[in-house]
């Protein structure tokens, strides 16, 4: 998973009702640096299909233990991951502006790694134990921009 978030990676997503209707798409652009070999920065670009724009910057850092811990300027206290293999799963409260409130939602976030150059994201949002919906997210590795880094 260290190796993937490396350099530019372009993403492509969805979110998703609970009946599966899709309501929203989005293209996010992912700026990967390194702060030594523990802490990975992630900030985050979204374009959202409507002409929005977002931004969240993630700041993961790697425990004694294997395990992952997380911060984002819209995320409630720390997230957890577990890596297993090829897959990380994370567990967070998040801030989630919808027209002029904020709620606040559970994810249950499982990242994929298909090979070194492909991750697949699927992210279940909960409030009160019932789901409200999912996100789907395709993410691939900018080997050009990342081969002259």
């Amino acid at each position: 998973m260290h190796e993937f978030f490396s350099g530019q990676i372009d993403g492509w997503g969805m979110f998703q009702g609970r009946n599966g209707e899709v309501k929203k798409r989005f293209y996010v652009d992912i700026d990967a640096t390194h702060e030594g070999d523990n802490v990975i920065v992630l900030d985050e670009k979204f374009a959202w299909a409507d002409g929005s724009k977002s931004q969240r910057i993630w700041r993961l850092t790697k425990q004694a233990d294997g395990s992952w811990k997380g911060t984002a300027g819209d995320v409630i206290g720390e997230e957890t991951g577990e890596v297993v293999g090829n897959t990380l799963h994370w567990n967070y409260l998040l801030e989630l502006p919808v027209e002029d409130k904020t709620y606040k939602v559970n994810f249950d976030d499982w990242m994929y790694l298909v090979d070194k150059d492909v991750m697949l994201n699927r992210s279940v949002m909960k409030k009160f134990g019932v789901e409200l919906g999912s996100v789907t997210l395709s993410m691939h590795r900018n080997n050009e921009s990342n081969d002259s880094k």
